[in-house]
């Protein structure tokens, strides 16, 4: 007596056939994307917009002049007269890491252990775990007084100079943080945490973010998942990421061309500076803001004073006084305002003064 395959699952195989080839070349791909990016997944990486990301952080110092330049490896790393802030100080070699600081303006290290500190900063001591919380600075550093209260905790370190009782510690040259909570772009708007991250880490025009990565030659001596993978596994994965964009082709001619379709969303156009305005109020930065508001002002009132581009402070305001018969040097590149009512009236006036020139 014989065995026959019924039509029925001849049917079903055949339909069932392609989705799995499809899903099982998702998943090799996830695979190797995966384990090439090394597991990070985007954690505390300046162009990643994830929770745990910290595109805000880049983008805000940016906002500040802070130039911020994302390394994932030690060869040719140019720190001089720069902040270094290093993300992940546990996975490079504690001789390496210390070569890299010594060129450094400042050095910020996330979370770093003992033998790390024994090489770069030998005054500061790891004490052990700290539970993530609220915590006041406790401490006279500017920058934690500027800030207030944190979400910070993590570890906690013992030094010259602690705050927020130990999640923070500096001995000069060497500042510590045992957290990440406000580098990150869930928590930067909590409480005092982005004044706190700004002041830490931009300190100088240029920051440094060192986020190392596998292929690092600064990495400890320990191997990679994908250099214990022979060759082939390698060559193999690459020959399934071909079959599947071949099948993705071939199933495209298919289905067709794709149909475009306009998706009704609609972005208040003030969004972006309400959001860039509560930023500056939670860090403190008027200066900053006021920086901002007469340098938009200034470009504004060039082209109705007949005024090129680079025209000097001088010429502005003689050009002002010469139109309006008003002297607009103090309001135009005058002192920061002392607070947040002076700022208001900052804008006001500088809206006041734009009417009176174009009319």
């Amino acid at each position: 007596m014989s065995t026959s395959v019924s039509p029925d699952a001849a049917r079903v195989w055949r339909a069932a056939r392609a989705p799995l080839v499809i899903v099982f070349a998702v998943l090799a791909t996830a695979v190797v994307l995966s384990l090439s990016r090394g597991g990070d997944g985007g954690a505390l990486d300046p162009e990643s917009a994830s929770e745990d990301g910290s595109r805000a952080v880049a983008r805000l110092l940016g906002a500040q002049g802070v130039t911020v330049e994302t390394r994932h490896s030690s060869e040719g790393l140019d720190v001089r007269g720069a902040t270094l802030f290093v993300a992940r100080p546990e996975l490079v070699e504690p001789g390496a890491l210390r070569t890299l600081t010594r060129e450094a303006a400042s050095v910020v290290l996330l979370a770093p252990s003992q033998d790390t500190l024994d090489a770069v900063a030998p005054g500061i001591t790891e004490l052990g775990p700290l539970a993530e919380e609220v915590r006041r600075p406790g401490c006279a550093l500017p920058a934690a007084v500027a800030a207030g209260a944190v979400t910070l905790g993590g570890t906690d370190y013992a030094a010259v100079l602690t705050c927020y009782d130990g999640a923070l510690a500096t001995d000069g040259a060497v500042t510590v943080l045992g957290g990440q909570a406000p580098l990150t772009n869930a928590r930067l708007d909590e409480e005092g945490n982005a004044a706190l991250t700004l002041r830490v880490l931009g300190g100088h025009e240029r920051l440094v973010w060192y986020l190392p990565s596998p292929g690092d030659p600064a990495l400890r001596g320990e191997e990679a998942l994908t250099d214990l993978l022979p060759d082939a596994w390698v060559f193999g994965a690459v020959q399934v990421g071909v079959a599947a964009v071949l099948l993705a082709l071939w199933r495209a001619r298919r289905l067709g061309p794709v149909v475009t379709e306009p998706l009704p969303v609609v972005v208040r156009a003030a969004e972006t500076v309400e959001g860039r305005a509560r930023l500056y109020r939670r860090a403190g930065a008027a200066d900053h803001a006021a920086d901002a508001l007469r340098r938009a002002s200034v470009e504004r009132l060039l082209p109705a004073l007949g005024l090129p581009g680079d025209a000097e402070p001088a010429a502005v305001v003689a050009a002002i006084a010469a139109r309006t018969g008003r002297d607009a040097g103090a309001l135009l590149y005058g002192p920061p305002p002392a607070d947040d009512a002076a700022l208001v009236r900052l804008a006001d006036e500088l809206d006041a003064l734009e009417n009176e020139v174009r009319l």
